[in-house]
């Protein structure tokens, strides 16, 4: 019979999500749907330096490989809290919904909250079985 872990499947999950998050938000919107020039260019309309956009693409595309991968979890996901954190100040002045013209900040916030929370779940020593969750476990004492 199986023993199906349910907790550690969400724990899974949700981490794999923020992964491929970090992964579309860098790589499909930074890269080609607004160019790293675009986005650089943004940047700067913002009052940031225009290379940190770079330094942003590349965090959110090897943090998010990382996180796809379960390798050490939950300090990549503490290292792209700052990625976040900025997110969300660059949207806050355009109010609370995301559909908002030029963005709102409840989405930068939500993805704070699951990267704190993935952070939280994440074990200590680097993640080789996650697949073990789904693993039958033994009724047998040892």
């Amino acid at each position: 019979m199986f023993n199906v872990d349910l907790a550690r499947i969400g724990a899974i999950t949700l981490r794999i999500s923020l992964g491929i998050m970090f992964l579309a938000h860098s790589v499909i919107l930074k890269y080609f749907t607004f160019t790293l020039a675009g986005t650089a260019t943004y940047f700067a309309s913002i009052g940031l330096p225009s290379g940190l956009a770079y330094i942003v693409f590349a965090l959110e595309a090897v943090g998010g490989v990382l996180l796809v991968l379960g390798f050490q979890t939950r300090w990549v996901a503490l290292g792209l809290m700052p990625v976040l954190l900025g997110a969300m100040w660059a949207h806050i002045g355009n109010g609370w919904v995301f559909s908002a013209a030029n963005g709102g900040w409840e989405y930068p916030l939500l993805l704070i909250v699951i990267a704190a929370v993935v952070a939280l779940q994440a074990p200590a020593a680097v993640p080789r079985r996650e697949h073990a969750a789904l693993a039958p476990r033994s009724t047998r004492s040892a």
